[in-house]
């Protein structure tokens, strides 16, 4: 189908191509680890040349919403261990590489949204929502403490049993069994202090300085699908982050 009428004349070109091509994607044309069709089939698709066709998916190459095989195609970007690792975790040994955390869950409890969570998810204050606390644990030490927030109606039949018996990442769970694909998150760090119960799960003093780190995981059209917040012993951690890497 040449869908060149759906192309806003007044915007670029690429631009417009971009944005159709992650209208479909948002809509489950093409789902996580499938191939797109080639560029010439783009371009026939929309009506415009391959040149344009290549600037758009780029750009969606760039942002990591589609990834590039060289000799195979391009290929909708899947969650795995290997992408929650290398693209949204930044909690690393002192001086030392990446590892991947082990995840025990504290508590799987339903609430309600309080006015910054359904600002936050887009929601309305006192909207239902599934409140999850997890230690994560790197090399065997518990590290972070992080408390998850989602919106009952993206997850309607979210329980325990199915977060917790998940055979993949979280975000894996949240684009194959909810199609919510996380594509970014927005972060804000600062410091803050060890409470009694988070200094006893982190084997810390109380008191003790912590990073905190506020995050909300966004899918296509900049969609809420998680708020997430985190403290994390610094005692022999550090956070960071290489874009260029990515």
């Amino acid at each position: 189908m040449n869908r060149s009428t759906d192309l806003d004349p007044s915007a670029p070109l690429y631009k417009e191509v971009k944005r159709l091509v992650t209208q479909e994607l948002a809509s489950g044309e093409w789902r996580p680890g499938d191939a797109l069709p080639s560029e010439t089939e783009l371009a026939k698709r929309y009506g415009v040349s391959i040149g344009t066709v290549r600037r758009a998916i780029d750009e969606l190459v760039a942002e990591s919403v589609v990834i590039r095989h060289q000799g195979r195609g391009t290929f909708v970007a899947s969650h795995s261990r290997r992408r929650l690792l290398f693209y949204f975790f930044h909690i690393v040994p002192r001086g030392r590489e990446k590892e991947y955390p082990n995840t025990r869950t504290l508590a799987f409890i339903r609430g309600d949204a309080s006015k910054e969570e359904a600002q936050k998810l887009r929601i309305t204050e006192g909207d239902p929502v599934h409140r999850i606390r997890n230690l994560l644990y790197l090399s065997d030490a518990p590290v972070i403490v992080d408390d998850i927030v989602l919106s009952h109606a993206q997850f309607p039949d979210l329980n325990k049993k199915i977060f917790t018996e998940r055979e993949n990442t979280i975000y894996h769970m949240y684009e194959n069994r909810y199609g919510l694909s996380v594509l970014r998150t927005t972060e804000r760090l600062r410091a803050t202090l060890a409470d009694t119960k988070v200094a006893k799960l982190l084997g810390v003093r109380k008191g003790i300085p912590l990073l905190e780190i506020s995050r909300v995981a966004l899918s296509y059209h900049n969609v809420p699908v998680e708020l997430r917040h985190s403290l994390v012993s610094t005692e022999h951690h550090e956070y960071f982050s290489d874009l260029a890497r990515k």
